[in-house]
């Protein structure tokens, strides 16, 4: 007897369905970054009216308004405050986030990773190099190569939030994969190519600093949030006067967090915590940062002048163009030379929206844009091409999901039918059943080739 093949591996399958508990992960988090992402789209579009109207000096006056502490070298505008503080709480989420993966979720199988890190190196490498391919003929400043690189997670959920698609959890999860990769590299990117100065003391504090973050957190048994933050505040300020972006002191203590449950824990502290501040992050954090972020000209002058630059067209290459070239291609060199294939259900026109999609760069972009150049006027150029190849990338992506939106309400329907209402999909049943029946068919072919072996010439019978 033959025993009953496994069923095809799904973790080599681009935009494969997610477990349950994954995918319950995942609508909480995509649920709060949905949104967070139409805040964050109110929150562009109300900087957009503030700095194009003749509240613009208004704005103007409280964006550059100075506060906090000169003694320790924190006395910074209202604008840096929500740049270099507030969005350390993002990094953080994304810390969070990125730890979990490589921990207990996809990417901590190489199999299972390979696919969505070639995608995502893919669409940054890309960018990177329609950038530099547009400026260095033109002498544009190198400096802003890594300026399209990011993918704006927060902001293309509100994009298919404001558009209705039905995406399936597949491709969601594809997504938040690709947004983790590409965070990944921009807080590399950030701490290794845009640190000026370094006060090797006030670093070596703040590594100091995380060390009893870890040691507080791992072995003691730490639990109270009164000592978490104020020690966290005082690792954010010796980070930030180390000249290492202050940011990347959030990424590090998202990453300290333990991410596996305990005996007797229903989740782990990573887990609750980042349920605990992410709606901070999507909801109040990033969008206060684009508030004062996104505030732009967008006059007829000060586009034209824009389009005249290179920096700013290198931009709008590598967002729009480059994004969809690096991780279509990416992914389809990685089906093409590895074992890995798409869903059933999915086609390539899937990754092509997908990757589209990924061209909304906003928050990483702009933040990158404000590090990667001296000149006011060239920063107001480049956001404003930020913002342009954003809209563009969202409207195309738009076109390209929604004509497939019939299709990804059918899957979606699928994934979360629950006939018999226990709270389990019938298709995770389905499954379950079938792979337990698969399991206990090889059980049975195994039981009866042991039988059949003792029976004859097995071990236990003497030769004749």
């Amino acid at each position: 007897m033959t025993s009953t093949p496994p069923p095809p591996p799904t973790q080599n399958r681009v935009f494969a369905r997610p477990g349950l508990k994954e995918r319950r992960l995942l609508a909480d988090a995509l649920r709060t970054e949905t949104a967070g992402g139409l805040i964050l789209l109110g929150a562009a579009v109300v900087a957009l009216i503030l700095a194009n109207t003749p509240l613009s000096e208004l704005y103007e006056k409280v964006s550059h308004f100075h506060f906090g502490l000169p003694a320790l070298n924190l006395d910074l505008s209202v604008a840096h405050w929500a740049s270099d503080g507030l969005l350390t709480i993002f990094f953080f989420v994304a810390g969070i986030e990125l730890k979990r993966e490589l921990v207990v979720g996809e990417l901590r199988r190489p199999a299972a990773a390979a696919l969505p890190v070639v995608a995502a190196l893919g669409g940054m490498i890309v960018p990177a190099l329609f950038y530099v391919a547009v400026n260095a003929p033109s002498n544009g400043d190198l400096n802003g190569w890594a300026v399209p690189m990011a993918t704006d997670i927060a902001f293309a959920l509100g994009v298919l939030a404001v558009i209705g698609t039905n995406l399936p959890s597949g491709i969601r999860a594809f997504l938040l994969t690709l947004a983790i990769v590409d965070d990944l590299g921009a807080i590399m990117v950030i701490a290794v190519f845009y640190t000026s100065t370094l006060n090797l003391w006030a670093l070596a504090g703040a590594i100091a600093g995380l060390a009893v973050f870890w040691a507080l957190h791992h072995k003691l048994n730490v639990r109270g949030w009164y000592v978490y933050v104020p020690l966290a505040v005082v690792i954010w300020a010796l980070m930030y006067n180390s000249g290492v972006h202050a940011t990347i002191a959030g990424v590090a203590m998202g990453m300290l967090l333990r991410v596996k449950e305990r005996t007797g824990e229903s989740a782990s502290p990573a887990e609750h915590i980042e349920h605990r501040v992410r709606p901070i992050s999507a909801g109040f954090a990033v969008p206060v940062f684009a508030l004062f972020a996104a505030g732009v000209s967008v006059s007829g002058s000060a586009l034209g002048e824009a389009a005249s630059e290179p920096e700013a067209l290198g931009v709008v290459a590598g967002l729009f163009a480059g994004k969809i070239i690096g991780i279509f291609g990416g992914t389809w060199l990685a089906a093409r030379f590895t074992k890995a294939e798409l869903s059933d259900d999915l086609s390539w026109p899937d990754v092509a929206g997908v990757s589209m999609l990924a061209g909304i760069g906003f928050t990483v972009s702009l933040l990158v844009t404000e590090l990667a150049f001296d000149d006011a006027e060239t920063v107001e150029h480049v956001k404003a091409a930020v913002l342009i190849a954003s809209f563009l990338s969202a409207i195309v992506a738009a076109i390209l999901l929604k004509t497939r939106d019939r299709h990804y309400r059918r899957i979606w329907e699928e994934e979360t039918r629950d006939e018999d209402h226990d709270g389990i999909p019938d298709i995770d049943q389905r499954e379950e059943a079938e792979l337990a029946a698969q399991a206990a068919a090889r059980e049975e072919a195994a039981r009866r080739g042991g039988t059949a072996s003792d029976d004859g010439d097995g071990p236990d019978s003497p030769r004749h």
